[in-house]
Formats: C-alpha cells, structure tokens, sequence
C-alpha cells in the first residue's frame, strides 16, 4: 500500500485490520521527512527517529493484544507550534520567549492523543502567529510545496505544507485572519475555519473582547477533514462558551450535497478588494465545479460599509494581540527582540478608547447583519481565499497589489476577514491553479454552525474536482514501505 499518498481513513482502517504496521507507516513518514522538510522546513523540533519507531512497535504491540487507541492509531502528527505538546518545546517561533517545556497537552494534542495519535514533532508558524507568511528567527521560513522560492502562507503554513508533501496524512490549524484558510489554498489542501467555540477555546486570562481565533482542521480529503472536526470539536469544562453540540455529528461519511445549493459569489466586494490578475477567474472556474454538481451560483453584494468595517476590524484586532503581548513587552530588553510587526499591533492597542470599542462592535453588528440579509437569498458566500498569489519567500509582506499600496502587514489579506468578524464557519477548497502553475483556494462561507453543510458542499466539490484535485506538488516521489 502506497502510505503517505492514502487518505487518513482509509490507512487508518488498514492500521486497525493489520494489514500495514503502524512501525511501517512510520518508517515511510520518516523517510518522506527527511526528503523534504530540509528544503521546505514545515516541520520543528522534530523527535529523534528511534524513538518515534519505538512508540510506534508499541502500537504494533498494542494491535497484537488486541487494544486499539482510536481513529490515530499509531499515526504520526504535529501540532503547531502554538500549542502545547507534552515533552516538545512550545518555541511560538519568537526568540523572546524561552522555549516553554510542557509536561501536559494542550487541548488539540489531548484531543490527538486520546485517539491514538504519535507527535513527530510541531508544525513551523510565524512569530505568535502573527501574519500569514510563515518565518521566525528562531527556525526560518517555511517555504510552499509547489515552489520553494515562495511563501507557504500563514500562519498554519507548517501544517499546510506538510500536507500536500505527505509528510502527514491530516494537521491541526489555526485562524485568526486567514491563518488555517490562506496556507490550505496556496499549498493545494483542503482547510475549515469553525464556527468560534466549536473547537473549544482555552485562555489562561479572559479576553476583552471576543477572542475570534479558532483551531480547525487541515486535511487532502474531505471525510478526513470531517473526522479530524470531530476530533477536534466537543465541549470542555474549562471552556463555558464552547458549543456543547456532540462532536460524533461530523464522523464521516460525508454525503455529498443535494443539488440546488444556492451559492452567492461575492468577488471583489464591488471593487474594494484589489486582486493580482488571474485570481478571481481561476475561483469563477472553481465556482463552475459546484454548477456543475446542481448549485445555483449568483452575483452577491455585501451591502455594508467595507471601509468602516476594515477600520473597525483593525481595533479588535490591535487589542487583542496587544492584550497578549502586554506582560511580554513589560520585561525589560523584550521589544528589541519581537517582529516590528507584533511591535505595532501592540502599540496601536493602547492608543483606544473605551468609545472606539463601542464604535468597533457597532460596525461589527452591522456587518453580521448584512450576512443576515444575504442568508435569505444564499445558503453559501463565496470568495477568493487570497487578494495575491504566494509571493517571494524573502519578502516580509506585499507592500502593494497592483497600483494599490497595502496599509498593513496584513491588508492583502482583507479577503478573509469578514467570515472572522461575522463569526462565520469558512471552508477552504482548492481552486486550481493560475496560468503561473500556483494553486489558489476558494472559501466557502457557511452560516453560523452549519460546518456540516460545508462539508457536504465541499464533498460535491472533491467529487467534481477529482482531476485537479489528484495534482501533486512538482517532483513530489511517495515512498513504499
């Protein structure tokens, strides 16, 4: 059986049947590890081969007395680097922190662990996550599976590029401003963006605002996206607001969806949104997929006042990364040590107003409105997932797209912001690819808690998709065990 180029499922089946080893799966991992990750530098602190083939003999061992851990059985996995793993470093990619060394899981790797799961190691993010172009000073930059000179995105640009490498068979992500969306559609994989609180959040301290980052699932199938959801998703005792829906809802199968699925195309939002050329026909293509399986596809407009809600994103995003960032910045010598970029979200943050908040949430409940309105002609929203296409791997950020200068170090990333804001689940579906060989991705925006709806769509998708979705990254070689 060809390992790394098997869905999740279906090696994860052969696993509990015996009919391919876990210390085999692991051996073919290893390999692909080592074939790539140099170049591409998707993975970090890495565990010592041995003893990843040692854990996984007492899987095989495990099998043999007839205990089966779960669905991850002796599969191999890494969590970003955001995120705890016990006896890994949590590094954050910032050179300001020490390297934390936990002695117990976060939530995503309990979750992992619980079904069986084996941490190769972590998946690379930028500094705190801040900015969808994986770099930090403390490993380097991860570069994109289809072309090495150019970005991954960001920031689960680890995750996303050990996917389409098969160096793992699913990942972990997380998304803020597309950070789990934007690297899904640049390397060619499949990425869900939940509705907030359906992967529960846990914060050592209250935030003073809506937290709007979630963890979500990365996967190259739709029914191992689906079943990592289920993984991932659930209620926890130390997470109230956590949706309490029974997470067993997402196992697959997937069905597809039924035809007469209406689906509103919002493009560039009337002309706000710059995009480099090819982007919005390549996902118009894309969009002729869901035609072609029974969706009804139709020209939308978000009715809303985009400059007003760019602004006002911009503040809730200021406070909450400032509000992180505040007990660092305190220690004395830190600032020289962070990103300019993590620098300026904090020192906007302490310049607001308790009326600037009001103001913000004010156009923040505009904008859920003007989704409100739209759900009454279209059960899907769609958009680009990128305004640029993966730019020069040495670039800090794209300081322009075509004539028009970005703001921010992550205003060529507006596209993604409104499923953010508006609390929206957002699928992400490889769109093909640009006349320059690089993939883009397409959201798929849903309505609040309907992620099984997006699954559904996204399944009709794969199946119309299938050719385009079988492209592997150039000189891609999948090792035999």
């Amino acid at each position: 059986m060809d390992i790394p180029n098997n869905s999740a499922l279906a090696l994860s089946q052969a696993i509990a049947q015996r009919q391919i080893g876990c210390e085999e799966w692991m051996r073919a991992t290893l390999a692909q590890i080592a074939r790539y990750n140099p170049a591409h530098l998707a993975l970090v602190s890495l565990v010592d081969g041995d003893t990843l083939l040692a854990q996984a003999r007492a899987c095989d061992q495990a099998l043999a007395r007839g205990e089966h851990h779960g669905w991850l059985h002796g599969i191999p996995q890494a969590v970003k680097d955001l995120s705890d793993v016990a006896g890994l470093p949590t590094s954050m990619g910032s050179l300001a922190l020490h390297p934390l060394h936990p002695t117990q899981d976060g939530l995503v790797a309990a979750r992992l662990r619980a079904q069986g799961a084996i941490f190769v190691g972590k998946t690379n993010t930028p500094e705190f996550g801040l900015g969808s172009h994986t770099f930090n000073e403390v490993f380097g930059a991860t570069r994109n599976a289809w072309n090495p000179q150019l970005s991954a995105g960001g920031s689960s640009g680890g995750a996303a590029v050990a996917l389409a490498l098969h160096m793992l068979p699913v990942a972990d992500g997380s998304d803020f401003m597309g950070s789990l969306r934007n690297p899904a559609g640049w390397n060619h994989v499949f990425g869900l963006r939940p509705t907030p609180g359906r992967v529960p959040y846990l914060s050592p301290a209250p935030d003073v605002l809506d937290p709007l980052g979630t963890e979500g699932p990365m996967a190259r199938h739709i029914d191992d996206l689906a079943m990592m959801l289920a993984t991932l998703a659930g209620p926890h005792p130390k997470a109230p607001h956590a949706l309490a829906d029974n997470p067993a809802q997402f196992r697959p199968p997937v069905s597809p969806a039924a035809p007469g699925v209406r689906v509103g195309w919002l493009g560039d939002l009337g002309g706000h949104l710059a995009f480099e050329d090819g982007i919005l026909a390549l996902c118009q293509q894309a969009l002729g997929r869901l035609s072609d399986v029974g969706c009804h596809v139709d020209q939308a407009a978000l009715r809303v006042n985009l400059n007003g809600v760019w602004q006002a994103w911009l503040l809730w995003r200021n406070v909450l990364v400032g509000n992180k960032l505040k007990p660092l910045l305190q220690r004395p010598g830190v600032r020289a040590q962070i990103k300019p970029e993590a620098q300026w979200e904090y020192d906007q943050s302490v310049r607001f107003q308790a009326a600037d908040l009001q103001r913000a949430t004010a156009t923040r409940e505009g904008l859920k409105q003007a989704f409100d309105n739209l759900w009454q002609q279209f059960d899907v929203l769609a958009l680009p997932v990128s305004q640029v296409w993966p730019f020069d791997v040495n670039w800090r950020w794209p300081q322009r797209i075509n004539d028009k200068p970005m703001q921010t170090y992550h205003h060529w990333m507006e596209v993604v912001l409104y499923a953010t804001f508006a609390g929206l689940p957002c699928l992400c579906v490889p769109a093909g690819f640009g006349a320059n060989g690089l993939p883009m991705g397409l959201q798929l925006i849903g309505r609040a808690q309907d992620e099984w709806g997006l699954l559904q769509l996204g399944k009709a998708y794969e199946t119309a998709a299938a050719s385009m979705l079988a492209k592997r990254p150039p000189g891609l070689e999948l090792p035999l065990p």
